[in-house]
């Protein structure tokens, strides 16, 4: 699959995010925090690369966060 050279994600993954940005309306900001938060989850998965599950999951946590303030 190409990669992107933004995070070194492959392409599908990479649009994920944009696409959670559009639907929830959050900022620039939490896209960046969406993003470190995913590769935090990468990281501790042991993987280099992040993929679909992280980023759905970095997803969720700010959904979560915004459902308790």
């Amino acid at each position: 699959m190409a990669r992107s050279p933004f995070h070194e994600q492959p392409i599908p993954a990479a649009q994920l995010p944009k696409l959670a940005l559009s639907e929830m309306g959050i900022s620039a900001r939490a896209f960046d925090r969406i993003l470190r938060v995913a590769r935090t989850i990468a990281d501790l998965n042991g993987s280099e690369v992040l993929s679909i599950p992280e980023i759905s999951e970095a997803i969720q946590y700010r959904s979560l966060d915004r459902e308790l303030w």
